[in-house]
């Protein structure tokens, strides 16, 4: 149930983020696109970029979790994922983006999808093994 807790917790940045656009599309008054208003495209992309990768991330941890991964190991890929969109959503939301956000927000993303897919491949090697 290690994996339910960040699903919960990143969900409510789900919203959070979403909130984000919606604030935008009403303060510039668009309702489809973007309308050219950067701040309003950063907003969407952050989202996107969210959305796009965190139901992934937590489909191979819950897998990683069901094959018989360590509460420690889901909590440190956890909190990375949390760290890393964090920092992923802080960096795309500004005008001026500093990259660094946004490289270590990804970076930290992709180290959780390819730990816990290689969590699943050992797991389950070792299980064929086995039996």
């Amino acid at each position: 149930m290690t994996t339910a807790l960040y699903a919960g917790i990143l969900a409510i940045l789900f919203i959070v983020l979403s909130i984000r656009v919606i604030n935008r599309r009403n303060q510039y008054q668009v309702a489809i696109g973007s309308d050219g208003q950067i701040l309003l495209e950063r907003a969407i992309r952050v989202q996107a970029n969210f959305a796009e990768y965190v139901p992934f991330a937590l489909l191979l941890m819950f897998l990683a979790e069901y094959s018989g991964l360590a509460a420690v190991y889901l909590h440190i890929l956890g909190v990375a994922l949390l760290v890393g969109r964090l920092s992923h959503a802080y960096g795309v939301s500004q005008q001026q983006e500093p990259l660094k956000y946004r490289v270590f927000g990804m970076i930290l993303t992709f180290a959780v999808l390819l730990l816990a897919a290689l969590a699943i491949f050992m797991l389950y090697g070792s299980r064929a093994l086995l039996s």
